[in-house]
């Protein structure tokens, strides 16, 4: 079956611009989130209580996590079209942590990654008004930064599995172009 990666920022709107891609197109999708495939994960062992502790957890326990989701969603995949929406990087109080190690893309073996994203400056301004979630507060420069380690990750992510790589901007008041772009890569 057909794997798709879609990644981006925290704040990018990544999940937002698939659902409205999806409804643009024919080709049937299941989209799965890795974060949520962790966290149950992580809930069942008892490590964490809420989505946003996991990227406080040690990295050796994140990246056990990270191992045993991907195997979940490989089952999936194996007799369905999916979207695997999730991170490139996870950054933690160590440093940035892939959110797509050699353990997880060899389940994954994705046909394209796909990086959303936006002007550091939107991203921001869309996290302090999300009271959905309890999210870090970086810099326009820490944002930046974050992007280019996404996209960095996507390549090499892509020179491992043979994938291609789909950048796609989505900024403030343009989502139907963002979706009509990413509708284009997913056909």
């Amino acid at each position: 079956m057909n794997v798709v990666v879609i990644t981006g920022t925290p704040g990018v709107g990544k999940s937002t611009v698939l659902q409205r891609a999806l409804e643009e197109i024919e080709e049937e999708y299941t989209i799965l989130n890795f974060g949520d495939a962790m966290l149950k994960v992580a809930l069942e062992r008892g490590v964490v209580k809420n989505r946003d502790e996991m990227r406080m957890l040690d990295p050796g326990v994140q990246k056990d996590i990270q191992r045993m989701a991907a195997r979940k969603i490989a089952g999936v995949a194996k007799t369905q079209n999916v979207v695997v929406d999730t991170h490139a990087q996870i950054k933690t109080h160590n440093g940035y942590l892939p959110g797509m190690p050699v353990w997880v893309l060899e389940q994954l073996m994705p046909r394209i990654i796909v990086v959303v994203e936006a002007d550091a400056a939107e991203i921001a301004g869309r996290r302090s008004s999300d009271t959905t979630r309890t999210r870090d507060v970086d810099t326009i420069a820490e944002i930046e930064e974050h992007q280019f380690m996404n996209k960095a990750a996507a390549v090499a992510y892509a020179v491992f599995t043979g994938a291609t790589v789909a950048v796609i901007q989505n900024h403030d008041n343009r989502l139907d172009e963002a979706a009509r772009d990413l509708a284009v890569v997913l056909r």
